[in-house]
């Protein structure tokens, strides 16, 4: 008996879209309550003395501030695109400060909470121009 050839389960349309999903489903709030949370992290951190505790909330707001770096990636990759660039000049060096903010040298390696609310305030930014090109 022969098998059937594996061309039958070959795609027969091959899809394009420019993004990962259909449109609308991109959003700084996802990094922006991310971002809350490493906050909060810092803050808690700083009012708790115990150990173990500060041992845990550092892992937690490390693992935080990688989803925001990542949720800040997404959207800078694949939400905005060359005309957004071409009219928000500083969108790429925001984008670049806002993922440092998040990184080792920001709020992923601090618990100063000081460092958080820089990332807030980064994000923000980010925010105020993405719902700018949604209305537009």
């Amino acid at each position: 008996m022969t098998l059937p050839s594996v061309r039958i389960f070959a795609a027969k349309l091959t899809a394009y879209a420019h993004c990962d999903l259909p449109c609308g489903v991109y959003d700084p709030a996802q990094a922006r309550i991310e971002a809350e949370s490493v906050k909060a992290i810092q803050e808690k951190y700083q009012a708790n003395e115990d150990p173990a505790f500060r041992t845990r909330a550092i892992q937690v707001k490390e693992q935080r501030a990688e989803l925001v770096k990542h949720h800040l990636e997404v959207l800078w990759a694949d939400y905005f695109k060359a005309p957004h660039f071409e009219k928000y000049p500083q969108l790429h060096t925001l984008f670049n400060d806002a993922i440092k903010a998040a990184g080792a040298g920001g709020a992923k390696g601090s618990t100063d909470p000081a460092t958080g609310q820089a990332l807030l305030d980064l994000i923000a930014e980010i925010d105020k121009i993405f719902w700018e090109t949604k209305a537009a």
